[in-house]
């Protein structure tokens, strides 16, 4: 893998997205989620979608939107239902978009698994409710366990708070959250990042994703900033 190509903009980071692609967003809500890469992604035009996400959007942000425009046909996600995810809601009432509901240990690891290169796991987590139905299961020391499959996408969409000249992140506190797996599930990795600094900037020892998993950095002013629009400190 090449080193990562340092864009001038998120719509440039972004590049192609095939209509149909499995793209990777990360966030916790507002937290750690790459709202520009995702407002690229509204401006891009890829539709019928397939979203792996924590949830499926708050309010009207970017995520909210493209689900509303219509351009996203399933949902990969923990939480798709909340106080504000009106635009899911009313899209999966009327059939527009599918919904895989995964329990978000699960969705964590089935991520992780996909970059780690492991073929399927078993786990306790779901086993004897309706998101186990059809699935493989069997007992492993006495605990009734289900087969999970890893997730893989065709591009990761993820925010840290700095990478350096090569393309090497570090995240912001808990806004790291999916991000270091995102990265090494998918084929493609864009990300934006609050500030790009010198190679050798950073302590090797807190880098937590290596640049060679990253294919493009887009530097955005003020993509540190939280849900209260208060500007949080590097890490």
């Amino acid at each position: 893998m090449s080193a990562a190509r340092f864009a001038k903009s998120a719509l440039e980071a972004l590049g192609d997205v095939a209509d149909g692609a499995t793209v990777m967003i990360g966030g916790f809500g507002p937290a750690g989620q790459p709202t520009d890469l995702v407002e690229a992604l509204l401006e891009q035009g890829a539709s019928g979608l397939v979203v792996v996400s924590n949830n499926a959007g708050n309010g009207d942000d970017p995520l909210a939107r493209l689900i509303q425009r219509g351009r996203v046909a399933k949902m990969v996600c923990s939480f798709p239902r909340q106080v504000d995810s009106w635009h899911f809601d009313a899209a999966y009432r009327s059939g527009q978009v599918e919904l895989e509901l995964v329990p978000q240990g699960n969705l964590a690891e089935r991520i992780r698994a996909a970059g780690a290169g492991i073929g399927a796991f078993y786990t306790p987590t779901g086993f004897g409710t309706p998101l186990a139905e059809g699935k493989e299961h069997r007992r492993i020391s006495g605990v009734d366990q289900v087969l999970e499959y890893p997730i893989h996408a065709d591009v990761a969409l993820v925010r840290a708070d700095r990478a350096d000249g090569v393309g090497n992140l570090v995240y912001r506190k808990t806004a790291r959250n999916f991000g270091p797996i995102m990265v090494t599930a998918a084929r493609r990795a864009v990300v934006q990042v609050r500030e790009v600094v010198p190679t050798g900037a950073l302590d090797p020892e807190a880098v937590v994703t290596p640049g060679i998993y990253v294919d493009a950095v887009v530097e955005i002013a003020g993509s540190a900033r939280g849900a209260t629009g208060a500007t949080e400190e590097p890490a």
